[in-house]
Formats: C-alpha cells, structure tokens, sequence
C-alpha cells in the first residue's frame, strides 16, 4: 500500500483524499494551516452521487516533510505557485491533476524529470466551503501516462490504490495525448459557458454559440495535433453533446464566485501552444478576452506575458 499524499483539499483534492482514506489508504491532505486544522478536527464530508454521503478522516497537515511514494497535486492552476511551498518534501512520484499543460514543466523542475507522470481527471465536483465536497455528475476517471520508462513504472500501483477508492483509473501510451484530450475538450467547454455565463445545453442549442463551440474545439484540435497528439475533433463535440443540459464549467463558477479564473491555464496554454507552432484561434482569443472582461483581468497573451 503505498502513503499517498493530496495537495489542495478542493473539489478534486478533497475528493480523492476522501475516497482514498475512505478505502484505508494512508493519505495525508496538505492544505493551509487553518483548512488542515478543520480537516483534522472534522474530516471531509463528501456527498457524491456516485460514492454516496460520506464522511473520512484523512491525516491533515499544513506543510508535507514526509518523502511519501505518492503526491497528488490538485491545486488552481493560479494557487499552484503558492501551494508548493508546503511541500518540503521529495515524493517519489508526483502526479498533477490541474487543467492546461504548463505545469508539467514547472513541476519537473521542482522535483526533477524523472519523478513526475502526467494525469487528468473527469470528474464535476465543487468544494462549496471547506471540509465539504459535493460530486454532481456520476462519470468520474483518472488518466495516467508517463513518456519515461522509469516513472511509468510507478504508475500501477497508484491506479491499483485509486480502484480499490472505487476511481475508475487508466494507464495511457502518450502524456500529451491524455493532457490534449481533456484540453480540448475543457478549453471549448470554459470558453463558451464562461464568456456566455449559461450552461452547455444553452450553448449547443444557440446557433451563434454552437459555431463558437465547434471553433474552440477545432482550433484546439488543430494545436494539439501539431503538437503530438492525436485529437479527433468530431469525438470531442460529441462528448459535450452528450454532456447534461446544465453543466457549466469550474471557470464559469470561478468568475461568479469573483475569484480568479484560469484564463492563462486553459485557453492561454492553447494559445501559447499554437503561437509555437504557428497556428492562430480566433474563436479562442477572442472568447478569452470576452472572458477576461466579465473577470475584470488581462486576457492571456500567446507569448504568456501581460496583454496590452
């Protein structure tokens, strides 16, 4: 049994932490001093409708110095900076669950190449105050994948303790391949209910916003393909077609909430990724800045400095 470590008790953190401790794994969430103090004194309570309600008492600290085999980081893209300095700590494998694609390399810098798999996950669950996660949607699935040989042997006994949590987990061939296709996926859905502020079934049913939603997945098909992967953009539009009437997406519920959205994470990564290759999205850049309009801050940049 491998000692398990989560960093960021949010909707995804919280979750896990409490599903994995939940099944008798030995995890410890790593979160502020005043967040791990509730979380020590109260647990996490979950309602989830595809676990249950259910309440778990993870170990909770507010800075990690144990070198565990398993560091789960599940911060905001924005809080990722901040939240790594509680980790004083060397884990064996560190395994990102945020949005976007350019915390892989400011992770691999942190702990070293040859420490750090790349993961996604499926999952609709909110933190709504802290201690208290709530899952609104039943799909729930991790991805893992690992390009060097060394990391992708520490991936299998991670998805053995993510199964016996009952979280579906699968090992893929190809880290751009899994963190391209939820991106493109993500980044459509972000895009056009945050810029629209209306759920998807809205989107898919409005001509105008329907022409947005296949541009944003077409354009970031395009990228991702350029970039190594291999996206079929009629199998993204589909999932968001199959998708419930009224999901919204984290960033909508971000800009609502009038904390910072992940603008630069998830349309700014598509956009930097593109400017790399040569390959302009218009729909994408231009839903970002409606974005970063009703957000009150600077659209992101393809060269990701400040806009002007």
């Amino acid at each position: 049994m491998p000692s398990l470590s989560v960093l960021g008790p949010g909707g995804v953190g919280g979750f896990l932490a409490a599903a994995l401790a939940r099944a008798g794994e030995r995890v410890t969430v790593v979160a502020r001093e005043d967040t791990a103090e509730l979380i020590r004194r109260d647990g996490l309570a979950v309602r989830s409708v595809r676990l249950g309600s259910f309440r778990a008492t993870p170990e909770a600290v507010p800075v990690l110095t144990e070198d565990v085999d398993v560091l789960l980081v599940a911060t905001k893209a924005t809080a990722l900076p901040t939240a790594l300095g509680r980790v004083n700590a060397r884990p064996a494998l560190v395994v990102p669950l945020l949005n976007g694609l350019d915390h892989m390399e400011v992770l691999r810098s942190r702990f070293g190449a040859d420490r750090v798999a790349a993961g996604t996950i499926r999952i609709e669950a909110d933190r709504p105050r802290a201690g208290e996660i709530v899952q609104t949607s039943p799909f729930l699935r991790v991805d893992l994948a690992a390009d060097d040989r060394r990391v992708a042997a520490r991936l299998p006994a991670l998805v053995s303790a993510l199964e016996r949590a009952q979280v579906p987990a699968v090992l893929q061939d190809s880290e751009k391949q899994i963190l391209w296709s939820k991106l493109v996926r993500l980044n459509a859905l972000a895009c056009t209910t945050s810029a629209a502020d209306r759920p998807i079934g809205f989107i898919r049913s409005d001509p105008d916003w329907r022409r947005d939603l296949i541009g944003c997945i077409e354009e970031a098909a395009a990228v991702a393909n350029a970039d190594g992967a291999r996206i079929d953009p009629a199998a993204r539009l589909a999932e968001l077609d199959d998708a419930h009437a009224e999901l919204g997406s984290s960033m909508q519920r971000d800009i609502a909430a009038g904390r910072e959205p992940e603008l630069d994470a998830i349309p700014g990564a598509v956009l930097r990724a593109g400017a790399r290759h040569g390959l302009k999205c218009p729909t994408i850049a231009r839903l970002a800045v409606e974005i970063a309009r009703r957000a009150g801050i600077a659209p992101p940049r393809a060269d990701g400095g400040p806009a002007d």
